[in-house]
């Protein structure tokens, strides 16, 4: 059985930054309580970030909303940086970083160690998902071997796997299922 959490650990309404959050708690034992499932029946638990951690965009200035932010983000960056830096094109990204929901742009920063940090404590995982390792290099998106990947990659890996205490075990290199690097040990 498969249980998949909702938005991240710091969204979440018990351990994110109020007034930031959603309405639940977004925690792997959140989920679980919500679902019915005793912590004792579960075997994987996957911490999955992103290499350049989002929120949604910023609300209208000028509008009844548009009096605040959509919350805090450690060295926010633009969509151009991560073209420049990726080799990506701009409107590419611009396409694909849209929110489901409100179709608003969203909000890209560098990657949050303090955030991370702090998920793997909330949420004890024995595995870790890594996504979007093209917005590093582009050059990734042909990778089928953990080895084709840039040194900078391997950095974040190690680093990932320092603070989270547990393995990167899968990596996503672009969408579909052969952008998929697969390192799991079970």
């Amino acid at each position: 059985m498969l249980v998949e959490g909702t938005q991240g650990a710091g969204l979440s309404l018990h351990h994110g930054d109020y007034p930031y959050v959603t309405s639940r708690d977004t925690t792997a034992s959140g989920c679980l309580a919500e679902a019915g499932i005793a912590p004792g029946r579960v075997r994987k638990t996957l911490l999955v970030c992103r290499t350049y951690p989002i929120r949604v965009q910023n609300p209208e200035r000028g509008t009844e909303e548009g009096t605040g932010t959509s919350g805090p983000m450690v060295a926010e960056l633009s969509w151009e940086e991560i073209a420049r830096r990726s080799g990506l094109p701009l409107d590419e990204l611009r396409a694909q970083e849209r929110t489901s929901t409100t179709n608003r742009q969203r909000r890209v920063a560098e990657f949050d160690w303090a955030l991370l940090r702090k998920a793997a404590a909330l949420n004890a995982p024995t595995d870790v998902v890594l996504t979007f390792l093209d917005y590093l290099a582009a050059g990734h998106r042909s990778a089928r071997r953990i080895e084709q990947l840039t040194p900078e990659a391997h950095r974040l890996i190690e680093g990932i796997e320092r603070v989270a205490q547990s393995p990167v075990s899968l990596l996503s290199t672009g969408f579909g299922f052969r952008s998929i690097l697969d390192r799991r040990a079970w």
